[in-house]
């Protein structure tokens, strides 16, 4: 559960800023000639709305007997003063807190190393087609030479891309990396942006006590809380996984590449989507999975070095496919993909690859890669209505397939 002096302390903190606050109450605006820029002036208006939310969340989180506290007698109205007025003394007290000032500093800083991202895909880009011609997002800046983190569908086949920093400058960049195995994008400015970098948390230190920062960039950037539910593999239905990916409420839909900052403004973590299961298993919670911060670390040389991964030669069937109670199920087939070439069909059931009983994405998933040749024949044993049939394919290296822009 979220913390509530932590809350009211980070509020205070994020207000007293001068230029850091919540969507709550208002939006980031890019400091561009001829628009709004926010001040500490307008901001202190905001403090008591800001705090009184805070407590709205530490008050749902708190034991269901918190009420037995209360006097007895206690109009609800006169409770509720209290609560706003105690609220709020708290957070006064908090600003005027050296350590919470500097973890203001912190924040600020991290913020402003959030950059919108846009990207246009060369033209004959198969991801066209599910992701669009054009793409917009986020991206976060980790090296003083202007290297910029993002997640990689963004920039995946792109032939031009841009990054908008808070201060309403855009900036070409290069594409440096796309990772099909993280999941991770690399770009670089092309020329210097002279932003600082954000430090790189631990998202193995990922504390479920503690309140979290999401914070996306571009003309309609905004910050916001954010509670981590859990910490699980993720499978993909597009043949990705990862594990340990990290689960966020209450959702965000500018997720792309958004940032998640933890309390001393290091990354932890990159926006990927939307799900509608960000807490355990079969509980409705919808909320946003976020791509952990470690698994960049060990491969970023490389990333930088050549592109990719190692891990990302793998072989690839070019299937869409669901989890459903144990059983695995194509919805979709990517034209011109070794599964089209098959015969493989939506509504196929996957019941076996080469040999191997498969009751989840993760399992199929893990078959198809743990060959060091990505591109073998395998054979996938399909459930179709009542009968079961073998199909033969060979899978290619999805690195190959890609689309790549002639320069920028």
């Amino acid at each position: 559960m979220l913390s509530h002096p932590l809350l009211l302390q980070w509020g205070a903190a994020m207000i007293t800023s001068g230029e850091l606050f919540l969507p709550f109450v208002a939006k980031w605006r890019s400091r561009r000639p001829g628009r709004s820029r926010p001040v500490a002036t307008g901001l202190r208006r905001l403090v008591l709305p800001v705090v009184l939310l805070l407590s709205s969340f530490a008050c749902a989180a708190a034991p269901a007997d918190a009420e037995a506290d209360m006097p007895e007698g206690l109009p609800a109205e006169t409770a509720n003063e209290t609560e706003a007025d105690a609220a709020a003394a708290a957070a006064r007290s908090a600003a005027e807190d050296p350590e919470v000032i500097e973890q203001a500093r912190r924040l600020r800083a991290a913020s402003a190393s959030v950059v919108g991202v846009r990207a246009v895909a060369t033209p004959d880009a198969r991801s066209s087609e599910t992701l669009g011609p054009v793409r917009e997002g986020s991206g976060v800046v980790i090296g003083s030479d202007g290297l910029v983190l993002t997640i990689g569908y963004l920039i995946m086949e792109a032939e031009r891309v841009d990054v908008q920093t808070e201060t309403g400058k855009v900036f070409p960049a290069r594409v440096v990396a796309y990772d099909i195995a993280t999941g991770f994008g690399l770009l670089q400015s092309v020329v210097p942006m002279n932003l600082q970098a954000a430090p790189l948390g631990s998202s193995a230190s990922v504390d479920e006590t503690e309140p979290y920062v999401v914070a996306s960039g571009g003309d309609a950037g905004t910050l916001s809380l954010a509670q981590v539910v859990s910490r699980r593999p993720f499978s993909g239905y597009w043949e990705y996984h990862i594990d340990d990916a990290l689960f966020t409420v209450p959702p965000r839909t500018d997720h792309s590449g958004a940032a998640l900052f933890n309390q001393h403004g290091q990354l932890v973590g990159i926006g990927s989507l939307i799900v509608m299961e960000a807490g355990p298993p079969g509980l409705a919670q919808p909320g946003n999975m976020f791509v952990p911060i470690d698994l960049l670390k060990p491969v970023l040389p490389e990333l930088r070095q050549r592109g990719a991964s190692a891990r990302s030669t793998r072989a690839w069937l070019g299937v869409n496919c669901i989890e459903q109670q144990g059983l695995v199920r194509v919805v979709r087939i990517s034209e011109d993909s070794p599964a089209e070439a098959a015969g493989l069909r939506p509504g196929d059931l996957i019941l076996k690859l080469d040999g191997l009983p498969i009751d989840s994405l993760e399992t199929f998933y893990k078959k198809l890669w743990d060959n060091s040749a990505a591109e073998r024949e395998v054979t996938i044993e399909v459930g179709r209505g009542p009968q079961v049939e073998n199909v033969k394919a060979r899978t290619i290296d999805r690195m190959k397939t890609l689309r790549r822009a002639l320069g920028i």
